[in-house]
This record gives C-alpha cells, structure tokens and sequence, in this order.
C-alpha cells in the first residue's frame, strides 16, 4: 500500500511559494537565504563518522561553494517531518514520460504498470520521493527546453504535497560514452579523453573547465546533482563497464582531474558525485549484469584505488556513489560495497572522512540483487551507511521494507534521520530552497551556446592521440581535394542524437576540403581502390573477434593506405593489423569525430598522450606529434 502524510505545520513557516505560468519553482525557507548581506551561520556540529551525531564533528554534506545551510533549523525540519516522509527522501526514482503532469499514452502506461500512478507528479506526492533521476530510455530528454519544463513540474509537485521538501533532480551526465541530453545541449570530451590532456599543464584547467560547463547548463534545466565524476582507475584493458569513462590509469593523473571536476560541477552549483567506491577500475564483470570481485589487495587499493577518492573528499564532493562489487580484502563477507558497512562506514566515513551524500548505484542492477532479495538490499543500505536509495526495481516494495524496518527496530528513526539531514543540507547547499529557478527562461541563454560550443571544440582538440604514423602518412593536406574512404563501426550515440560517427568524420572532412565519403563496411572494401587513405573506425574490439579484425585485415590488403581510428577504448589497434597510421578518440560522438577530422588534415596538431597503457603496443604517457 502507498504511504500518504499531511503537510507539516513546521514548514509552514517557510512555505514553498507558488509555482507560477512561466514555470518559476521559488521555494523559501528564510533561514537558508544566501543574501550577502546576511550574516553567514557556522554550521552546527553534524552527523561525525559512521553516522552518529558527535557534538564538534563536520557537518554533513560537501564542502564546496554554496551558501551554508543552518543545520539547526534543518534539524527542526526533520524532526518535524513524519516517519513515511523522512523515508521518501530517501529514495531517487525513475519516472516516465516527458512531462510531469501530461506524459504521453506510453509514458502514461508505463508509470501505471511499474508504479501504480498515471503521472511522475502523481509518483512524487505518492511517496514523498527525495530525488528523480532522468533518463534518456524512460522520455525525460527529449530537448532541454522540455527538461526543463518537465523539472519546474515535478518541483511543483513536490511543492504542493507531504512536507513539501524540493526534489533533488539528477542525471547520469558524463559525458563521452555516457551522455542523456543531447543536441542542443554542449557535448564535451568525455573522461578519458581529458585524461589524455593529462601531459599538458593545461589538463586539470579544462576538466574543470568542462565540469563548469557541463554543470551550468545542467542547472538550467533544473538539474542539481549529476552523477560524475567516475573515480574509478582503470587498469584492466577488458573491464566491459568503466573503460573510457575512467580519466585513465595513474591514480594520480586521476585524482587531480577528479578533483578538478569536482570543483567544476559544484561551482557550477550542480552537486558532484565521485563513483564507484569503492573502485570499480579493476573488474571484468560489469555489475550491471552480474556481480564483480575485486581483487586487489588492501595496499593495493590504497596505492591505486583510494587516491581519486580522496582527492574528491578532499574537494568538497557533495556525494559518493558505491559500487556493486565484491571487494574481499577491504570486507571478506562476499557482500557487495554498497551493502558492506565496513566499507561505507569504516572507509569511506571514518578513514577518508566524507560527511557528505553516500548514494547508492541504482538498485537495480544485478550486483547488488544477488545474495538478497529487493525487500532487504535498501534495508541493508542504510545498515551499511547509505544515504540515498536509487532506483530501486519495485519502489512500493522499497518503500514499505524500510518503513517496517524502522517500525520493527531493524533501523532507528535516527539513523534515518541522520541521512535526511545530509540529503536537505546538500539541497540548501546547492540552493533548492531558496533561489528563484526560472527553468524555461533560462534555457536557451544558456544551454548549447555558442560560447559552449566553441569551448567544446577547443578542449576536444587536445585530445585525440595520434598512437602511429611511421610512413608519415598524416597530415593529409586538404588543400589537394583527396578522396577519402569513411567506413567501420557506427555504434550509437550516447544521447542519440548525434552520429553516426563515419558520417560524422566525412562531413567534417569534406568541410576542411577532402572529398570524404561515408560507406558500411560491406561495401567499404570494393570501394577503397582510387582513395588516397581510408579511415576506418573501431569500436571496442574484443580478443578474438573477428567481424572488425577482417574488415581492417581486407582494406589493409587493397594497398590503399589505412587509417585507424579507435574510436572508444585505445586498446583495440593491439587487437588489429598494423595500419598507416592509428589514432585514438576515446568516444565517437561529434566533438570527438570533428577533432579528428582536424588532426587527420592538420588543421589540429596532435598533443594527446595515452592515459592507459595499451598492452603488447603503447605504454602510457604514449602520443606522437606532426615533425
């Protein structure tokens, strides 16, 4: 059964204002106000390590820009709220359909046969719900005017039901492999393609630089937490899930991009979330699928995994999300980190001393349901030290265990408490309750400018890697209108609204004045004779694959000269024939398609230097420039 609750009267006083016509979400809660005449409250003391409520200890929440919260007053809003109200902001959701309030037929349909509800905004008054992440899949992005629209909905929602706490809008926005807004907002680089700046005294410049832009536009569509950066360092060249997402291999080189990140999305007023702890680099199970053991030893993962995460912290993070992985030496009980307290709380609370948002990785991925059943992993969540509960499969179910948890005597209606404390501090510290959001006005100054598309441009030129050139075969001058053969793997765009990447590249080297044409590979190889070069791009290739090895294997027997492009992982040309020449674009969507194009005609000299080792072929720190 759902769970319903009055409005409190404690809010009353800092009553959440109307929403109005033009989609203003204005909530007011006067004792959070950031006016710089106001004289700033030093926080109280806040939950200390392992969530207890040691007088002196730091507060909860990050440490990063933003006006300070009074805790007190917070305090006195929890308190005040019901039990079924504190457990829904616990709680991040799904929703589906493009609208809060008038989805469509299907997003109508799937809302009712997950969740009981025709509306998301239906959904947030049910349960009282915290957060919503938005999707790509479940309709929530069609454009950022309507994301926008759709935010200043369910903050409505939110409003005018339970005791009226603003949601906490989020997103999976990495960027790179893993983007859910697309055209026409700003593509950047995604991580490892910033990674590759790491030899560049520029690197940690424009990763933050990217995070502020990327958290700017966010915010204007009513975003306020995204769940990047990944902290994770990827040192297994067939971990099918990390990857390119990762900023590379050297925990070093990773932690000061992390870092910088951090800085980049926070200043931005967006909170940052450092993933997945406690390190998710070194796995050749994707948890999404199936449950992944880590297995690094405990001076290991303090030489190669902690690094990042500490720098995080150390930045001010507003949030840490775990992993869905078995980490034997850190805690031999076969849980997995999400459900492990002596990893959430022992580590990542008393050793590295984060006070802020723990939130979970959605719970519906496999690793995480294994050894417990969907009534028990939330449950076990909180046990372990977890905040916030994303996207568990049956959210009624979810709901009604931690309730009889805290009924039964499982959990304390502290310890729940304590978690509402840090999530309403990171919503006062990223300004949800005070500030005027006037989505739709703001949208289309800020979303997808000019500016931001040129600065797109210009920190993607930093990063495609030129790995080999031994006949000197690039530059290839555009200025000799040379045929050009694109072919290879089309894989999808992250956003799905760009692409396909062989398209991509021709367009753009036809406009630097090739004669580039886009063909599929079977018909690629008949074609290729009469071509100055050919590019081919790769995606992914597997140890023994054969599909992408043979088309490489043909084109490279036609004597026309072969060009690689590694379009996401940098490993693949060890998996392949030599070529003329190989590059590594670390994503194929078009920022990185486009700085390709410039470094194959010279209209962009190479300066990208491998973040990864490629084994058996290039070490890290690899990268050739045009003599």
């Amino acid at each position: 059964m759902p769970y319903h609750a009055s409005r409190r009267s404690l809010l009353t006083a800092a009553a959440v204002a109307a929403v109005t016509a033009a989609g203003a979400v204005s909530y007011a809660l006067g004792a959070f106000s950031d006016d710089p005449a106001r004289p700033a409250r030093s926080p109280g003391p806040g939950p200390g390590p392992g969530g207890d409520s040691r007088p002196g200890s730091p507060p909860p929440g990050g440490r990063g820009p933003g006006p300070s919260p009074d805790l007190a007053q917070l305090r006195r809003v929890v308190a005040g709220m019901s039990l079924t109200e504190q457990v829904g902001q616990l709680f991040v959701s799904r929703v589906f359909g493009h609208s809060a309030t008038e989805p469509d037929a299907k997003g109508a349909e799937r809302n009712q046969k997950q969740f009981g509800v025709r509306t998301a905004a239906e959904l947030v008054s049910r349960y009282h719900l915290g957060g919503i992440i938005l999707f790509s899949w479940a309709d929530n992005t069609r454009a950022p005017q309507q994301v926008a629209e759709l935010s200043a909905g369910l903050q409505k929602a939110a409003a005018g039901t339970g005791a009226g706490i603003p949601l906490l809008l989020s997103i999976d926005q990495e960027h790179g492999a893993v983007a859910r807004i697309g055209k026409p907002a700003t593509l950047l680089p995604g991580a490892m393609a910033l990674g590759a700046r790491s030899g560049k005294g520029s690197a940690t410049a424009e990763a933050r630089r990217a995070a502020r832009i990327a958290g700017t536009e966010l915010a204007a569509m009513g975003i306020r937490q995204d769940y990047a950066p990944v902290a994770d360092v990827n040192v297994n060249p067939d971990n099918p899930v990390i990857g390119v997402r990762s900023f590379g291999s050297d925990p070093k080189a990773v932690a000061s991009l992390v870092a910088a990140q951090v800085r980049g999305y926070q200043g931005a007023g967006v909170a940052a979330t450092a993933k997945h702890f406690p390190g998710h680099g070194d796995t050749e199970t994707d948890s999404h699928v199936g449950l992944p053991v880590m297995q690094h030893t405990r001076a290991q993962w303090e030489e190669l995994d902690e690094p990042p995460f500490r720098a995080a912290v150390e930045a001010g993070v507003d949030a840490v999300m775990t992993a869905h992985i078995v980490f034997p030496a850190l805690d031999p009980s076969g849980d997995p980190a999400t459900l492990s307290q002596p990893i959430v709380t022992g580590i990542l609370r008393e050793r590295l001393g984060f006070r802020g948002v723990v939130v979970t990785d959605a719970l519906d991925m496999a690793g995480v349901r294994q050894k417990y059943g969907d009534d028990r992993v939330p449950v076990l969540a909180l046990k372990a030290g977890c905040d916030q509960l994303l996207n568990p499969p049956d959210l009624d179910l979810a709901f009604r265990s931690v309730v009889k948890a805290v009924e039964s005597g499982e959990l304390s209606q502290t310890r729940i408490a304590e978690s509402v404390l840090r999530i309403l501090e990171l919503k006062a510290r990223r300004g949800l309750f005070d500030r005027d959001q006037t989505l739709a006005a703001k949208v289309d100054g800020v979303v997808g400018t000019a500016s931001h598309l040129a600065a797109a441009d210009e920190i993607a030129a930093g990063t495609t890697t030129l790995l080999a050139n031994p006949r000197k075969l690039l530059p290839i001058d555009p200025s000799k209108g040379p045929s050009l053969l694109v072919t290879g793997n089309d894989a999808a765009s992250p956003s799905g609204t760009t692409g396909p990447p062989t398209v991509v590249l021709a367009k753009e080297l036809t406009a630097l004045g090739c004669k580039a044409t886009a063909l599929p590979p079977a018909r690629a190889v008949a074609a290729a004779p009469g071509n100055a070069a050919v590019l081919v791009c790769t995606y992914n290739v597997a140890e023994g694959e054969d599909e992408q090895r043979d088309l490489v294997t043909q084109l490279v027997a036609t004597g026309v000269p072969v060009v690689l492009v590694a379009t996401r992982n940098p490993y693949d040309p060890a998996r392949l024939p030599t070529c003329a020449a190989e590059l590594a674009t670390y994503s194929w969507t078009d920022v990185e398609m486009r700085a390709a194009a410039r470094v194959v005609t010279g209209a962009a000299r190479p300066s990208g230097r491998l973040p990864v080792a490629v084994p058996d072929r290039y070490p890290l720190g690899h990268g050739l420039a045009y003599g």
